[in-house]
């Protein structure tokens, strides 16, 4: 089968940062409870990576309740972002903190808080569940709207004439443009800020244009990635090709594959590559 692999792909530099950061502390403070608040990046075979160096996984829906767990030791906070409230937790716990935040998304963070300062109300493009969003509206309670649907735009009744819209980081870049229309088509004069970042960005470009010239195309990532599944949509949607998100080679169907001549393999910005090179050699060899 031929396989064309798509770039970029894999780990972008958030993950790179938040992974060294994480192994670095375990380093630093051997035998020393060090927990990570959550999955530092949303991939299971990180985390299990990092659990076997020393770094034990607190996995909560809320970041607030999970600190309750941790009683001494150093703390990581992951690469998605969490709240003023959490950091202020977490050191009132005594705890020793390391904020593995991506870069881009303390951005995000940074300008939330500072339109709330200036009196604006925030739409927020986000997904409900996902640990960026709790993060960047712990910034503002209250002034942060999360839109997840057009439906969710249509039910605003912000009074405010002071508006702004902005977006959690790893959506698809089309979903979120249509998202921020809609919102300015409600209120004619929100000011806009698109905050997906350009590694999300660059990975959907290059998938779409790559699946262009496929018949299928594999991501390869794990479904607690919001930009791995990203992928898969926007090659569905806007290629209009098949498209299937795989944890590793063992999840591949070979009935995906029958009549296909050609495979793209990308994968998601928190995807270990190893597991990219293992799909490829496995699609290469059939």
């Amino acid at each position: 089968m031929d396989v064309l692999k798509i770039t970029p792909r894999g780990y972008c530099h958030g993950v790179v940062e938040a992974i060294r950061a994480a192994k670095q502390t375990a380093k630093a403070h051997p035998g020393e409870k060090i927990r990570m608040l959550g999955y530092l990046v949303h991939n299971t075979h990180v985390t299990d990576e990092l659990q076997q160096n020393g770094i034990d996984l607190v996995d909560s829906d809320n970041r607030l309740e999970g600190l309750d767990q941790i009683e001494s030791g150093t703390v990581i906070f992951t690469a998605h972002g969490v709240s003023p409230a959490v950091k202020d937790k977490a050191a009132a716990r005594g705890l020793n903190l390391v904020d593995a935040t991506c870069s881009d998304v303390v951005v995000t963070h940074d300008l939330v808080k500072d339109l709330a300062e200036r009196g604006y109300d925030v739409v927020y493009v986000g997904r409900r569940g996902h640990p960026e969003p709790e993060g960047v509206i712990g910034e503002a309670p209250g002034k942060v709207h999360l839109v997840q649907d057009p439906e969710d735009v249509d039910a605003l009744d912000i009074k405010n004439e002071k508006i702004a819209v902005t977006c959690q980081t790893t959506l698809s870049i089309w979903d979120t443009a249509a998202m921020i229309k809609r919102v300015r088509e409600k209120y004619p004069q929100t000011e806009a800020y698109n905050e997906i970042c350009r590694a999300t960005q660059d990975r959907q470009e290059a998938a779409v244009e790559a699946a262009k010239e496929c018949d299928i195309v594999i991501v390869v990532g794990s479904e607690r990635s919001s930009n791995s599944k990203r992928l898969v949509q926007v090659v569905r949607e806007l290629a209009h090709k098949p498209a299937y998100l795989v944890d590793t080679a063992k999840d591949i169907k070979l009935e995906w594959l029958q009549g296909k001549q050609r495979v793209g393999v990308t994968s998601g910005a928190s995807t270990p590559t190893q597991l990219t090179r293992q799909v490829i050699e496995y699609l290469e060899a059939l």
